[in-house]
């Protein structure tokens, strides 16, 4: 009992120093990044001694890691990224060896030796992962250019460690055979985890999804356990390999992003991103505060002076040698620039690389000391030229034109630009897209109920499944650049965001569930505000003129109208019908 109570306390000061750092950073305007990995280093053993690594800390902190990569495989659609896995691979595999050449000669200069300076070259030859996703996500980042190719690179590195630490955690090798053997089983595992997880994207998820995805709270659920499925099957691998004889090692990070891999090849993961979010950053946030937990201030401080020549030398370094092979790979020099300027610190992977090979008998304590400052001074720096990565290539862009190729790499991308979207499929846009498509080229259907989806698809539109309240789906329609824009939904918030971040050119046509409401929305500048009680009582009294005026023409329409609701097509052509007498 005491022992819960004692994690219990840990996870709330954890929590608490957390909140107070986040605030205060965000009131003056600094990274919140750091202000959670100086937090730890304040109340863990450096500082105050209020918090060490616990069981509960070391797994909420590999959930943060976890949950970051399974909401960046959910962003991954294959279709989307194809196109730049060659140029991400023939940049990655150099990068990694050329850093690992710096890291290891700048040791050998600093006085460490061959075996420590070699671990600390392989330790040092990542990004970090949780810094660079983090802020891109932050940023709204993620799927621009320079952002898709750090995020690869990421994915290439992540492999990369996850094969290290496999044979680090085997300890000292009895010979290049063993080795082998290791990377051997290693990359079987992780291929056939993959090709799992696309077959199971291909013909298991799409019904499982299809049943759910109505219901919110099923939807979400069923999404996160099927992450841990992924993250059970990679942490426990021995499980199922032991019987065989076959020891091996797969990180759960690697587990999550293949299951957010494979969610993200449904129509539903753009419904699923936002909803992740907030249980990301909570985990996230306790593994950035813990990241600081692990030493004491003697082993953190140890080589405190090579640690900060180090970490200028590996920064400078990192960027010279992304960019050299960014611009290898002819890409612009705008996303040569950033891709190269925030891939810069070392990954909070080079700390679990000294921690296994400390563990393994390669290195000291010390030397797990030096590899946590260089990662929290790189990543702290770092972290602010996320912040001026822009305005930095705006002042420097002129000196970097000459850098740039003649003939650029180009990505295939649709943009949504002066088209329409209509939000909701039900009785009263159903009847409108004919008309719509016959004025727009571009138009997309937000709606949030599978049935309605496929219908639309079967039609022809593109559908979008989800709702438009999430940031996410919004900006996949390109709400903003919109030119016509119809809702349906008659929430009173949905209508104020949707004319809030639409243009001021843009006719935007909403509806209201009262009058006060439907003033709101006018107030605001809806162009038009569907009351379906006003419109039902003005067309009525439009039968009753013809009824009273025309008998016979009131029956003509009667009869056209009676017909139309007997066509089986979902999209009748209203726009050539819906010309009657009564209009007349």
């Amino acid at each position: 009992m005491v022992t819960e109570v004692a994690l219990s306390l840990d996870l709330a000061i954890i929590l608490l120093a957390a909140t107070v750092a986040g605030f205060v950073a965000k009131q003056t305007g600094q990274p919140t990044i750091i202000a959670y990995i100086l937090a730890g280093v304040v109340i863990g053993p450096v500082v105050l001694g209020l918090v060490e690594v616990t069981e509960l800390t070391e797994t909420l902190s590999e959930l943060g890691l976890a949950f970051l990569l399974f909401l960046l495989g959910i962003k991954m659609r294959i279709d989307e990224i194809r196109h730049i896995l060659a140029p991400i691979v023939k940049i990655s595999l150099p990068q990694m060896a050329a850093v690992a050449a710096v890291g290891t000669g700048t040791s050998l200069a600093l006085g460490f030796g061959v075996t420590e300076s070699i671990i600390i070259g392989l330790a040092v030859m990542y990004s970090s992962t949780a810094v660079v996703i983090k802020m891109l996500t932050d940023m709204g980042e993620t799927t621009t250019l320079h952002g898709k190719i750090d995020v690869g690179i990421l994915l290439v590195q992540d492999v990369v460690v996850v094969i290290l630490l496999a044979v680090l955690a085997a300890g000292r090798p009895e010979s290049p055979a063993a080795v082998a053997t290791t990377l051997a089983v290693v990359l079987v595992l992780v291929a056939i985890i993959t090709v799992a997880a696309l077959a199971a994207s291909k013909y298991a998820l799409p019904a499982v999804f299809r049943r759910i995805a109505d219901d919110k709270q099923i939807f979400f659920l069923v999404a996160i356990s099927w992450a841990f499925l992924f993250v059970f099957v990679s942490s426990e691998i021995d499980l199922f390999l032991s019987p065989f004889g076959i020891e091996a090692y797969l990180s759960i990070e690697m587990g999550a992003f293949l299951a957010g891999v494979a969610i993200a090849q449904l129509p539903y993961s753009k419904e699923l991103q936002d909803r992740v979010n907030p249980l990301t950053d909570l985990f996230v946030m306790i593994f950035l505060v813990s990241v600081a937990l692990t030493l004491q201030a003697s082993e953190l401080l140890f080589y405190w002076q090579e640690a900060v020549v180090a970490a200028i030398v590996l920064m400078i370094g990192k960027f010279v040698i992304f960019f050299t092979l960014i611009t290898w790979q002819r890409f612009d020099r705008e996303t040569t620039f950033l891709g190269s300027l925030y891939m810069i610190q070392v990954s909070e992977f080079g700390v679990v690389v000294g921690v296994a090979a400390a563990a393994g008998g390669f290195v000291g304590v010390e030397i797990l000391g030096f590899l946590t400052l260089v990662a929290l001074l790189t990543m702290g720096v770092s972290v602010y030229f996320f912040a001026w990565g822009s305005a930095l290539f705006e002042r420097l862009e002129p000196l970097l034109e000459r850098f740039e190729s003649a003939e650029t790499f180009t990505e295939e991308k649709r943009e949504h630009s002066d088209h329409a979207v209509v939000v909701g499929y039900d009785d009263v846009t159903r009847n409108l897209l004919g008309l719509l498509e016959h004025h727009y080229e571009d138009l997309v259907v937000v709606d949030r109920r599978t049935d309605h989806i496929r219908e639309l698809e079967e039609a022809g539109y593109r559908a979008v499944f989800g709702d438009v309240g999430s940031a996410t789906i919004r900006k996949d329609v390109g709400l903003k650049r919109a030119d016509f824009v119809l809702s349906s939904s008659d929430q009173l918030e949905i209508g104020k965001r949707l004319l809030r971040e639409t243009g001021d050119e843009t006719t935007v046509i909403v509806e209201a569930n009262s009058p006060e409401d439907a003033r709101a929305l006018y107030e605001r500048g809806a162009n038009y505000v569907i009351r379906s009680v006003e419109l039902s009582a003005e067309r009525l009294g439009d039968y009753l003129g013809a009824l009273l005026a025309d008998p016979d023409a009131f029956d003509r329409v009667v009869e056209r109208e009676v017909e139309l609701m007997r066509q089986p097509r979902p999209f009748p052509d209203l726009h050539e019908q819906v010309e009657g007498e009564l209009d007349d």
